[in-house]
C-alpha cells in the first residue's frame, strides 16, 4: 500500500540508490537526462563555484551533480604526504605537498527523490501530480496550470517553475522507459553504477551491504540519507550514500513532509469560523429582539 493514495500497487515500488563513493563527476547523469527527456539548456556560463556550472535542481536540471572541495583525507586512507615520507624517492618535497595532501572531492549527482509522503502531491489543485504504479511522483505537464503551490511544499526545493510558461517540471524517474521494461537514463548511462536503478527493498539491501563495507575499510563517516522508512517523509524513492555530513551536499538534516500539519490547520480553521460565524448569528439575534 503507499502512503498517499491507498490504493494497491500491482509492482515492486523501484527506486534510485546513488552511491557518491563512486561518483566521478563526469556528469554523465546530466546529460543523458537531458538529451531522452529533451529538456532546454540551462545556462552554459561558469559559475565561479569550483566545476559546477548548473548550481542545483531546477525546471531545466532533474539531474545535477555536485562538486565539493574539501580540506580532509578520505576516512580510513593514509594522506599522500605521509605515504610519501615512507619512500625515499631522492627528491626535494614540493612545496605545499602536506596542505595538498589534506584534500578531497565529494561528488554526488541529485535527483528528485520521490518522497513515500510527498507533499506536492498533497496541494497540487488540478491533478498534474501523480503516483504511477512504481510509485514514482510524475508532473504531467499538459495539466499543470502553473499554479505553483508545490514549489514551496517540497521540502528539498527540487520542484521549480520555467520562466516561459510557469510550469513545473521535474524527474520524473523515466517513466516511460521503465513502463518499457527499461532503466531510467541517467542510470543507464553512469559509467560506475553510482546511479543504480530496480526495486527500492533491493536497493537498501544493497545499500546496507556497501555501508558496511565502507565502515569496515574505516570510512566512518558514510552514512545513508533517505533510506530510513521511519523518517519525515516516509523514506524515499531515491536515496544516498554520502562520505559527510547531509548539510554539505545541501541536503535538509532532518526533512519534514509541509502539509503533516495541514488537517489540524483546518480544523482550527473551521472551528475559528463556526465561532465566528455563531458570534454573528447571536449579534444578529440580539439586535432583532
Amino acid at each position: 500500500m503507499t502512503a498517499d493514495t491507498g490504493y494497491e500497487n500491482p509492482a515492486p515500488r523501484k527506486g534510485f540508490f546513488t552511491d557518491t563513493s563512486v561518483c566521478i563527476g563526469c556528469k554523465a547523469c546530466e546529460v543523458a537526462c537531458k538529451e531522452w527527456n529533451l529538456i532546454p539548456e540551462d545556462g552554459l556560463e561558469l559559475t565561479g563555484m569550483s566545476y559546477d556550472n548548473t548550481v542545483g535542481l531546477g525546471a531545466d536540471t532533474w539531474r545535477h551533480v555536485a562538486f565539493i572541495e574539501q580540506r580532509k583525507p578520505l576516512g580510513g586512507q593514509e594522506s599522500t604526504a605521509s605515504a610519501a615520507s615512507t619512500v625515499d624517492l631522492g627528491m626535494p618535497a614540493m612545496p605545499g605537498a602536506a596542505d595538498r595532501s589534506e584534500f578531497r572531492w565529494l561528488m554526488a549527482s541529485d535527483v528528485c527523490k520521490h518522497c513515500t509522503e510527498a507533499a506536492c502531491l498533497d496541494v497540487c489543485p488540478t491533478g498534474a501530480l501523480f503516483r504511477t504504479e512504481f510509485d514514482t511522483v510524475v508532473v504531467q505537464e499538459d495539466i499543470c496550470n502553473g499554479c505553483g503551490y508545490c514549489v514551496p511544499a517540497c521540502p528539498y526545493g527540487v520542484i521549480d517553475q520555467r520562466e516561459d510558461d510557469g510550469r513545473v517540471w521535474k524527474c520524473t524517474m523515466c517513466y516511460d522507459r521503465v513502463g518499457d521494461g527499461m532503466e531510467p537514463a541517467c542510470a543507464k548511462a553512469c559509467p560506475t553504477d553510482s546511479i543504480q536503478f530496480g526495486d527500492l527493498d533491493e536497493l537498501r539491501e544493497r545499500a546496507d551491504e556497501r555501508l558496511a563495507q565502507l565502515h569496515d575499510a574505516g570510512i566512518d563517516d558514510a552514512r545513508l540519507y533517505g533510506r530510513d522508512p521511519d523518517d519525515g517523509v516516509g523514506g524515499n524513492g531515491a536515496f544516498f550514500l554520502l562520505l559527510d555530513e547531509p548539510e554539505v551536499y545541501g541536503f535538509p538534516p532532518a526533512p519534514k513532509v509541509t502539509t503533516r500539519d495541514l488537517p489540524a490547520m483546518w480544523r482550527r480553521a473551521g472551528l475559528a469560523a463556526a465561532t465566528l460565524l455563531t458570534g454573528l448569528a447571536a449579534t444578529f439575534l440580539g439586535r432583532k429582539r
